[in-house]
């Protein structure tokens, strides 16, 4: 089964990705690369894509990464029928009772009334 990926290149804290189709079981840095079909460089989001070739790869079975997917609906390639998103990721906080959010609402200052009593006792 073929993949289609980013493969990092570039120096340090630079980084620029070739998207590439490989086997799936093959790490991106393992050098066996059947094809580069893409540069994406995530500083100036410029993307170079050879569609012609995607769609060939797409047809023949490659599954597209996640952003890699991402990148190819940005760039308006459709991806086929059989592709599925993957489900969005949710957080859940621990100890969700200790946020502030949660927490009730505190009274109002007890000093407020008296003072609107006193007003009206001196005004009769």
């Amino acid at each position: 089964m073929l993949a289609i990926r980013m493969q990092r290149n570039g120096r340090a804290h630079y980084p620029v990705y070739r998207i590439i189709v490989q086997e799936a079981q093959r790490h991106p840095l393992s050098g066996r690369v059947v094809a580069e079909v893409g540069n994406y460089n995530p500083n100036t989001k410029q993307t170079t894509l050879d569609k012609e070739k995607i769609e060939f790869y797409l047809k023949n079975g490659a599954r597209p990464s996640t952003r890699v997917a991402r990148i190819l609906r940005a760039n308006k390639i459709k991806l086929p029928d059989w592709y599925k998103d993957a489900p969005a990721k949710h957080s859940v906080a621990k100890h969700a009772d200790k946020l502030r959010k949660n927490q009730p609402k505190e009274a109002a200052p007890a000093e407020e009334a008296p003072v609107a009593e006193e007003t009206e006792a001196t005004e009769a």
